[in-house]
């Protein structure tokens, strides 16, 4: 059942999508990259002064830290200029990420989703070649274990035969800073 309802879903999505030659490009977040996080991005030009994205994240120990993080974050992209792809832009877009950081003695595990707004300007360097630059906040729901570093969380915190979150709230924190590097595809 949630399969068929998948498929429709996906497919009323993609059928409000005008059909004509479309804008593709594939990008990287330079910041992202700095500290050992890889990353890619695609973008997609849906009309004439818009876009969509899809970013992801894998990071496993960024510069020497005990953390894996692993995210994704959707976009819808408006163009102040006329064009797509092209100068001042604002955005609003979500995040998904699955995260197990070690901080201070303390152990983080669990998830966070969010929404929130993007601002940026895509500053054209060739033909295909742009460099992107965009920060954006919004609130971040989060839902994890907290305990400290030694605990036997996992063993001595079942509930009914499951473990469970004992964390979870609500924050304003930045949800895209960066600077991205674009090529388009085609």
């Amino acid at each position: 059942m949630k399969k068929i309802l998948l498929a429709v879903v996906v497919t009323a999505l993609v059928s409000i999508l005008p059909v004509r030659a479309q804008m593709v490009a594939a990008n990287v977040d330079a910041l992202w990259l700095a500290t050992l996080t890889p990353n890619v991005g695609f973008e997609l030009v849906v009309g004439e002064r818009s876009t969509v994205s899809l970013n992801s994240l894998f990071a496993m120990k960024p510069l020497g830290k005990d953390m894996k993080i692993t995210a994704l974050q959707p976009e819808y992209r408006y163009y102040f200029s006329g064009r797509p792809m092209f100068r001042e832009f604002i955005g609003i877009g979500g995040i998904g990420a699955v995260y197990d950081i070690t901080w201070s003695g303390k152990v983080y595990d669990g998830t966070a989703l969010g929404l929130g707004l993007t601002f940026g300007y895509v500053l054209p360097l060739k033909k295909r070649l742009n460099i992107d630059f965009h920060a954006g906040f919004g609130f971040i729901h989060y839902k994890h274990k907290e305990y400290f570093v030694g605990d036997q969380y996992d063993a001595d915190y079942i509930f009914d035969g499951e473990q469970r979150a004992n964390a979870s709230g609500y924050y304003l924190l930045p949800t895209r800073i960066g600077v991205s590097v674009s090529y388009i595809l085609w």
